[in-house]
């Protein structure tokens, strides 16, 4: 009899190589994150159904600034569109979406659906979902330093409360427990400042695969390779 597959209790992903599959079909870049954007609903819904509990996505990050304007224009009509849709989704899906990362460095209006979105799913807990924009691990964790350096001036917390637990509360995924696979397409071997904190013991799957193909059979198969795995969290087999 097969044994059952062990599902991962939270996915991260890195959504890498929507431009490259755009080019290769002879098509502008902003076609590639058009689609990629489509997938992300699709295979939303697909790990949903699988049994996850928590997904995260690298969506936009401090570093994507240095693209070109019109670049950077397309992927925020994107946001402000998917947004949008994934409020539909989130009802549907029973599913509480919250966005890490800075917000204040997004426009007004998407600030104003950021909070919309996460206020009306706030109650739903079939599925969490995390979208990291305007999101950097060294940001978050330079951000975190900065409220704990606050509260610590107003007395809230001494050295002694300092423990790994008490600095997670102050990061952006508070409350949601560490990725156990992160999932990055398109090739790439790399984290590129996503969740540095929260991937100390993180099962890491690469596949050349580019996001806007990445299917349900790409998702098996990252799941078979985490099966394989023996995660024993710095101690030793038994």
């Amino acid at each position: 009899m097969e044994e059952e597959k062990k599902i991962p209790n939270h996915i991260a992903i890195i959504l890498d190589g929507n431009g490259r599959w755009a080019k290769k079909r002879g098509m502008p870049r902003s076609y590639g994150h058009v689609v990629g954007c489509d997938n992300l609903e699709k295979m939303c819904n697909v790990i949903c159904d699988r049994g996850v509990k928590y997904l995260t996505v690298y969506a936009f990050s401090t570093e994507n600034w240095k693209r070109s304007s019109e670049e950077i224009g397309v992927l925020m009509n994107l946001f402000r569109r998917y947004l949008k849709r994934c409020e539909k989704n989130a009802v549907k899906r029973q599913m509480r979406v919250k966005i890490i990362g800075d917000p204040t460095g997004l426009a007004p209006d998407i600030q104003d659906m950021i909070r919309e979105l996460e206020g009306m799913s706030a109650g739903y807990d079939k599925m969490f979902f995390q979208i990291a924009l305007n999101y950097g691990g060294r940001d978050e964790i330079r951000r975190a330093a900065g409220k704990i350096i606050a509260d610590a001036r107003e007395g809230k917390i001494t050295e002694a409360d300092m423990t790994e637990d008490c600095f997670a509360s102050y990061l952006d995924t508070a409350g949601i427990p560490d990725p156990d696979l992160l999932i990055r397409t398109s090739g790439e071997e790399r984290i590129s400042n996503f969740l540095l904190w929260q991937l100390a013991y993180t099962e890491f799957y690469f596949t050349d695969v580019p996001w806007p193909a990445f299917n349900e059979e790409e998702l098996e198969k990252a799941i078979d390779k985490y099966n394989r795995r023996d995660r024993r969290f710095g101690g030793v087999k038994q």
